[in-house]
């Protein structure tokens, strides 16, 4: 009789247990149902903003759902991030960040209001991208060497749209001997308007975000701010082979969704965006921006996360950066 009775216990716990197993298994494997957005804190037409589109459209095309971008540019990111954070965590908002509001501002601004690592989890690891040094045309400066000589007798003026660019001015500046002032921007297509109109002296933004423009003929680049020139333009030289040899920086960007995310519907965005990774066409939008793909899923993109706080801390340490 007791075994029998034991039986029976263990037989309707594994129909319970079967059917709260069944309806998560099914919203799982369900998701997405609905439109997917995705936050940009910068404005349209900035690198970030570029691989946000391309990398949405192949994401409705995986997931057969419709995936909008929304911009939500100021308070470097901050704004963006705050949103994403107030957001239900069910994967229908995902952010697009850069090193700057994941790894940057930690460093730089007091009372963020939101942690990045603990408020977010990577989904995939996108592009990564060298700096640019650009001046207008008409610009006296012809060099990158002219233009750091001439910021020791003067300040100059430099436009930069997050905080991760202007710590990468303020250390160039640093380790130049040089002096420059710094002009805050939304994003980066006002701050190439204002170089092409001499407002600015120089600006230190996105490779990917320029090239349309030195392509076009619009801008005059001075050197990039990769280990190696960029093979799209061969004639234009690293900071580092400039005496700086310490002087590399890229800017990344990743897809994170809030952290208390079902490892689910993470698991299956990231899934997607592995598959398009690894396909040419994804190969062909970045080698067009002048980027290159950084297909870091979850874990590796989490460390790697972790291994940028670190690695601008001590950039910050150097160029005398501190919490403001």
């Amino acid at each position: 009789m007791e075994t029998s009775r034991r039986r029976l216990l263990l037989a309707l716990a594994g129909t319970a247990g079967a059917a709260m197993a069944g309806p998560a298994f099914a919203q799982g494997t369900a998701f997405p149902t609905r439109p997917i957005k995705i936050v940009v804190p910068f404005t349209p037409g900035s690198g970030s903003d570029n691989s946000a589109r391309y990398f949405g459209d192949q994401l409705a095309t995986q997931l057969g759902q419709a995936v909008v971008v929304e911009n939500k540019p100021g308070a470097n990111g901050i704004i963006a991030l705050q949103q994403v954070k107030n957001a239900p965590a069910d994967g229908y908002m995902l952010l697009l960040a850069s090193n700057s509001p994941m790894a940057v501002n930690p460093l730089t601004i007091k009372d963020l209001g939101y942690d990045s690592v603990k408020d977010y989890k990577p989904v995939s690891g996108l592009t990564r991208g060298m700096n640019v040094v650009v001046v207008s045309n008409d610009s006296p400066f012809a060099s990158i060497e002219a233009l750091l000589a001439a910021s020791k007798t003067k300040s100059l003026t430099v436009g930069t749209y997050s905080a991760g660019y202007q710590l990468a001015a303020a250390w160039l500046a640093n380790v130049a001997g040089g002096d420059f002032t710094n002009v805050p921007y939304k994003g980066q297509a006002p701050i190439m308007t204002d170089v092409i109109g001499n407002q600015l002296d120089f600006a230190l933004v996105d490779l990917g975000g320029a090239m349309p423009l030195i392509k076009g003929g619009k801008l005059r680049p001075l050197a990039v701010s990769g280990e190696a020139r960029n093979p799209d333009l061969p004639s234009v030289p690293t900071i580092r082979e400039k005496g700086f040899n310490e002087y590399v920086q890229y800017s990344w960007v990743s897809f994170y969704v809030r952290s208390q995310t079902p490892d689910d519907v993470t698991a299956k965005l990231a899934e997607a965006l592995q598959k398009t990774l690894a396909t040419e066409d994804a190969r062909a939008f970045v080698r067009k921006s002048g980027a290159e793909l950084m297909p870091y899923p979850p874990e590796k993109m989490q460390r790697f996360h972790l291994e940028e706080i670190a690695r601008f801390r001590k950039i910050a340490a150097i160029a005398n950066i501190k919490p403001e």
